[in-house]
């Protein structure tokens, strides 16, 4: 059973940076492709950014495309999104999950707390 904690969020300004990070349980961890997630109040949960398991590949959604970068270390069994040039419609609360990586669809139904992300104008 995989557990995932999720951390790094807070409160930036619109152009600020943040650094989130998901820590996995599990010593098979390096064998799933991973996701990041959000969720504004409202909307659906929506997947930003994925990663292959070896990290090779990744994908992001169009709207934070050259501002969020996700990576991986599977020795830390952690997965990262740095997040340059916030906006405010990135307020969200983000998740990380195990997906499919051609779909970005989540493999289960486990996820983390997750972490808030605040950015003001």
């Amino acid at each position: 059973q995989v557990q995932l904690v999720e951390s790094g969020g807070g409160l930036v300004q619109a152009g600020g940076s943040l650094r989130l990070s998901c820590a996995a349980s599990g010593r098979t961890f390096s064998m799933y492709s991973m996701g990041w997630f959000r969720q504004a109040p409202g909307k659906e949960r929506e997947c930003v950014a994925a990663i292959t398991s070896g990290g090779g590949s990744t994908y992001y959604t169009d709207s934070v495309k050259g501002r969020f970068a996700i990576s991986r270390d599977n020795a830390k069994n952690t997965v990262y999104l740095q997040m340059n040039s916030l906006k405010p419609e990135d307020t969200a609360i983000y998740y990380c999950a195990a997906v499919y990586y051609g779909n970005r669809r989540p493999l289960d139904d486990t996820w983390g707390q997750g972490t808030q992300v605040t950015v003001s104008s």
